[in-house]
């Protein structure tokens, strides 16, 4: 199978889930993109970065996480919790995991354009 980064995400707090875009958006040049769904937590920034850049409003702490993308979510995720990452949660089709140290990655199917996504995935 093949994974490669797919994006960073800010995962901030409802309340300040609006002036967390702001800042970003401001912070790196990028352009709001808002989903038509009404309750959709992500707005993507495009043309912050290489990777998908997103503020997520969650019903939690400020945190950063990382997504990672594969074509094959099951291998993924068995090889990230073989080298440490423990099971937080699965979703529709895609998995959170808590790596060593703490911090959060998601394995999700791929998200990026499939040439994107074949010119940068790496082969495991």
């Amino acid at each position: 199978h093949r994974s490669r980064l797919y994006g960073f995400f800010v995962d901030s707090p409802l309340a300040d889930a609006q002036r967390s875009v702001e800042f970003w958006a401001a912070a790196l040049g990028g352009r709001r993109v808002l989903d038509d769904k009404p309750d959709d937590p992500y707005v993507a920034l495009e043309g912050a970065t290489s990777v998908a850049f997103e503020v997520q409003a969650v019903d939690d702490v400020p945190r950063y996480h990382v997504d990672i993308e594969t074509d094959d979510v099951g291998a993924e995720t068995a090889r990230l919790l073989a080298l440490g990452a423990t099971e937080v949660a699965r979703h529709d089709g895609w998995v959170v995991l808590r790596a060593p140290g703490g911090h959060l990655c998601c394995v999700v199917p791929v998200q990026s354009d499939p040439d994107v996504f074949a010119a940068g995935a790496r082969p495991w």
